[in-house]
């Protein structure tokens, strides 16, 4: 229960937070981007669960392309698949099926360190027994 209690934790800080970033970023967001937030959150967690003891920019590259790989799939499936044109990164360098772009990853890589430090301060439930 303690798992499921801290996933929808960061499910809903995600579903925030993501968003919010995207309007600081770029004016605006749309309603899909809470969905990918919420789950990247609890990747993200998950992420920095698993790799406690690893080092920081190992638990960055991870994170960020864990982002990645859920703007691909997102971008897919909701801008190439359904034709909403939330985003188009065709003119960005380093780009795939203008979804994903290479500038973007390392930016998501550079946005995940506060995460990492927030993720290391939750406390992880004790086993029981």
């Amino acid at each position: 229960m303690d798992k499921l209690r801290t996933d929808a934790r960061f499910f809903l800080l995600g579903a925030l937070g993501y968003p919010f970033v995207e309007i600081l970023w770029r004016g605006y967001t749309h309603p899909t981007m809470a969905l990918a937030g919420g789950i990247g959150a609890v990747v993200l967690f998950r992420i920095n669960a698993n790799l406690a003891r690893g080092r920081l920019p190992l638990r960055l590259l991870a994170s960020g392309a864990a982002i990645t790989l859920i703007e691909l799939v997102f971008g897919v499936i909701f801008n190439l698949g359904f034709g909403m044109d939330v985003w188009d990164y065709s003119e960005a360098p380093c780009q795939l099926l203008g979804q994903i772009c290479l500038p973007y990853s390392l930016l998501w890589c550079l946005l995940s360190l506060p995460f990492c430090f927030f993720c290391a301060r939750e406390k992880k439930p004790r086993p029981v027994g």
